[in-house]
């Protein structure tokens, strides 16, 4: 270990040794999730549900606005990336915030496969609660404004 020498003083506190870079082996199986290589999914379009429920398209500013607040702007970025690649028929590397999508039911996953819905079904009445008060006074009262 190297000691830092800059400041006068005890030179043996632990905020004055510098500790040397990990081998390079070993920093590649401590990456954060985020870091890592990422599968690439090719998304499909989650019609079948969209009949039960009336929603927004993917770019509404109902989405970007309400579910921003319920889910993280992370979170609707991702579902707006599915939902174009779904549309499109096009690949993209696994969104870091499916399950986010998933637990809030905008994705679905079965056997490898990726669904998305394509129309963004309104908050449930526990979700418009937990929005901050503003938001919360500003939400539509029903469904029919969509």
């Amino acid at each position: 270990m190297n000691k830092v020498t800059a400041a006068p003083g005890n030179h043996d506190s632990p905020s004055s040794v510098v500790e040397s870079a990990p081998r390079s082996g070993a920093a590649a199986s401590s990456l954060r999730r985020t870091a890592r290589q990422r599968a690439v999914i090719r998304p499909l379009p989650w019609d079948w549900a969209d009949d039960e429920v009336p929603g927004y398209s993917a770019t509404h500013p109902y989405v970007r606005l309400y579910w921003t607040a319920t889910i993280g702007s992370g979170a609707v970025a991702d579902l707006l990336r599915l939902v174009t690649a779904a549309t499109r028929g096009r690949s993209l590397r696994r969104p870091t915030h499916l399950h986010v999508l998933v637990r809030s039911g905008l994705a679905h996953t079965h056997n490898g496969q990726v669904f998305v819905r394509s129309t963004i079904p309104p908050l449930s009445s526990i979700q418009v609660r937990l929005l901050p008060p503003d938001l919360r006074r500003k939400h539509p009262k029903t469904t029919t404004d969509v």
